[in-house]
């Protein structure tokens, strides 16, 4: 046995050590809860140099897993961390990854699949890649993760296969336990062993192609023998976990049980719930009842005939499972188990219950309820647990709606000038008070939270009816927990991916029932709100509106960087920042490139209407937004960019934020201006005004830059503002022409 030592982590903590262990060559990441903090921990590991790994923080969970694909063709080892509808996303990828037989490790903090919108921890997630072509392993307690993620590399080189490692969100990913790891880094690189020879695009000695295009037989070949790496996965497994506990002094099993080897009723269930199933046996042993518990923590490949060795001799299964296969009456797991049950002609009686979603506890005495009702009585084969019955509420209580009358109050009329512009006229900041309010204060937002302040400044330039669209983020999260909202106008929610074509689906729909006469005459104004990172995974989205012109306001509060998910860096994220992924340390100074330029961007794309608005300039504010409204109505897409303070993950002073983004404005880190239809017009300009201060001034009076103000952060800083001065001598020379 090599020499190990206590640590008290968690399975995230755990899944990063291992790969700081291993010192992968790349990771490819998207934050994404609960899987964040192994990125987090790995890059704070990275600022203290205690590993080489290359961390790459893609835009999207489909980029990071083409970020891991590319890398592993490249000869070296890759390391990957995701959950939920992230896993997803890079769904597409994940064929691409086994189908040219290119290991890698993935671990998967296993989430609910919204919508609705969840963070818990269920299955929902993992089962969508049992058809993926990836060996699945499934840690049922901290400690697995660790050994899962050693082994798992391993068996993923011995076989040529991605390997995913799976442990429950929340449960198995946060919740800390006393473990054992190897004290030595070199003894884990030992056991790993050198990068075995293989496929490698970088050997330009013997140039190869990867990912032909490939027809009958050669496609089927393919699928052929990714099948009998499968099953040569089996038999590998089991030599390796031999390997393994002789160096560790912990033995592995592909099927776990306790207390089954004369159990009469068995019950099944995977990941961290077989640990209360094992309270709950013990129980029932007490009263009487012959019960036993089993789980897997292999499910690709599915180790069937282990399974059937182990429960051969139940007379009643009862199969647990975290998910349900909608409309088939049962879960992955009950299938599959059933399947097995049958081919080996066991004749027991089989229950299934759909359990635990959304992260629902499930205690021990629920499982004791559950054996005793199943034993010995005829109940349906397959059913939910833990559900209640909802209360039927006769007249539901909604938000006195607001008719167009109630907000066409004048205070903002954008009419066309002599030269056939719009021109906004009024916007006294005193008038818009009188507007009713569209998002209700009744939010869970932080104390300073400029998302609620962005959002309602830019309603109360915004006259008639209104549809909005948030994307996933903080504004969705504080404002709309089931079954309360504190949205007086109808409200929709989509991922942060897909927001800008989800309403221009919306508004589209609304166009054509008009014409058909399914709707009344007059107008809807959509709004469509992204920030938290949303501009950066949902870019694309945004881009494509922008060139179909598709005619609605898309608003960004950019509060620079992924603050709902606990503050990792985002592409709008500045230079230098600290963040929960851009740790300070002697290797790293925060965020390592510059901000993005959004609205440049959306301007290149064809928006018609693009500008830049600041809750320290409200009048400016509200002329932009009615000017957003006249485009979006008469001319097509417009994009509005707002930064938003948030004092938690900025680490400033609540009271002080409006300071804060003024000097922001000021610096010409965030310069205001307006892009009408290709011509520019700065709106305001603190060069003229003797209002202009050096970056370093802003940047020190939010926590989370004030490191910057050191003199060995000197080249940094500059680096900043040289970037912020080339900026503003661009908009200024587009300002002052007609086609730039």
């Amino acid at each position: 046995m090599k020499k190990q030592i206590s640590l008290y982590e968690s399975g995230n903590e755990l899944a990063a050590m291992a790969a700081k262990q291993i010192n992968y060559h790349v990771m490819g990441y998207y934050p994404i809860t609960p899987s964040t903090q192994i990125a987090e921990n790995l890059d704070l590991m990275k600022a203290q140099g205690l590993h080489d790994i290359s961390l790459i923080a893609a835009e999207g969970e489909h980029s990071a897993a083409g970020i891991c694909y590319g890398a592993s063709t490249g000869g070296g080892r890759v390391f990957n961390a995701t959950s939920a509808n992230g896993l997803l996303y890079a769904l597409e990828q994940l064929p691409v990854q086994s189908g040219t037989r290119f290991p890698m490790v993935m671990n998967v903090a296993c989430r609910t699949v919204s919508g609705p919108l969840s963070i818990k921890g269920d299955h929902s997630d993992i089962m969508m890649m049992l058809n993926c072509g990836w060996i699945i392993l499934f840690a049922n307690s901290v400690q697995m993760v660790y050994d899962y993620n050693l082994i798992g590399l391993k068996l993923a080189e011995a076989v040529n296969l991605p390997v995913a490692v799976a442990f429950d969100g929340f449960f198995t990913s946060h919740q800390k336990r006393r473990c054992m790891i190897f004290a030595d880094d070199q003894d884990v690189q030992d056991y790993v062993g050198p990068v075995r020879k293989r496929t490698d695009i970088l050997d330009t000695e013997h140039p190869v192609t990867i990912g032909s295009y490939m027809n009958e037989p050669d496609l089927i070949n393919n699928k052929y023998q990714l099948h009998e790496a499968m099953e040569q996965a089996l038999n590998e497994i089991e030599p390796l976990f031999e390997e393994f506990e002789e160096l560790s002094g912990r033995p592995q099993h592909l099927v776990e049980t306790y207390r089954a080897e004369d159990a009469a009723v068995v019950i099944f269930a995977l990941g961290s719930t077989f640990h209360t199933l094992k309270e709950a046996v013990d129980q029932l042993r007490k009263e009487g009842i012959e019960a036993g518990a089993a789980t897997l923590t292999m499910i690709r490949p599915f180790p069937k005939a282990k399974l059937i060795e182990k429960i051969a001799h139940a007379q009643t299964l009862i199969i647990l499972d975290r998910q349900d296969s909608y409309g088939a009456q049962g879960g992955n797991m009950s299938l599959e188990i059933r399947a097995a049950l049958q081919e080996a002609k066991l004749d027991c009686e089989v229950y299934t219950r759909i359990y635990g979603l959304g992260g629902k506890d499930f205690y021990y005495e629920e499982a004791v309820k559950l054996v005793k009702e199943c034993v010995g009585q005829d109940l349906p084969k397959f059913d939910y647990l833990q559900i209640s019955e909802g209360q039927t509420v006769q007249e539901p209580e909604y938000f006195k709606p607001l008719s167009a009358g109630d907000t066409e109050l004048g205070f903002t009329r954008c009419v066309l000038n002599e030269q056939g512009r719009p021109q906004v006229q009024g916007g006294q900041i005193a008038a818009t008070t009188a507007m009713p309010k569209r998002l209700a204060p009744g939010h869970g937002a932080c104390p300073g939270c400029g998302i609620p302040v962005n959002v309602n400044l830019l309603l109360r330039g915004i006259e008639g009816l209104v549809v909005l669209l948030f994307q996933t983020g903080c504004g969705m999260v504080v404002t709309t927990s089931y079954p309360k909202t504190s949205f007086k106008v109808p409200y929709l929610h989509n991922l942060f991916q897909n927001g800008a074509a989800t309403v221009a689906g919306l508004a589209e729909m609304f166009h054509q029932r008009q014409k058909r006469g399914e709707l009344p005459e007059g107008e809807i104004t959509f709004i469509m709100i992204s920030g938290d990172g949303g501009m950066d995974i949902g870019l694309g989205s945004a881009i494509g509106a922008a060139l179909r012109n598709d005619a609605f306001i898309l608003m960004e509060y950019d509060n620079g960087g992924y603050m709902n998910t606990g503050y990792q860096l985002s592409y709008s994220t500045p230079m230098g920042a600290r963040s929960s992924t851009s740790h300070i340390g002697k290797t790293q100074y925060g965020k390592p490139f510059v901000n993005k330029d959004t609205p440049q961007i959306m301007a290149a794309a064809g928006a018609q209407y693009v500008a830049t608005v600041a809750e320290s300039q409200p009048v400016d504010f509200l002329k932009k937004a009615a000017k957003a409204q006249y485009y979006a109505k008469n001319k097509g897409f417009v994009y509005l960019k707002a930064l938003s303070a948030c004092p938690l993950n900025w680490a400033d002073v609540p009271s002080q934020e409006r300071k804060v983004i003024q000097a922001a404005v000021d610096c010409g880190y965030f310069p205001l201006y307006e892009i009408e239809e290709g011509v520019t017009t700065i709106n305001y300009n603190p060069e003229k005004t003797g209002k202009q201060i050096p970056a370093i001034d802003w940047l020190k009076m939010m926590g989370r830059t004030r490191h910057l103000g050191k003199p060995e952060y000197a080249e940094v800083v500059d680096h900043i503002q040289k970037e912020i001065d080339k900026r503003w001598i661009r908009l200024k020379a587009r300002a002052e022409s007609e086609v730039l």
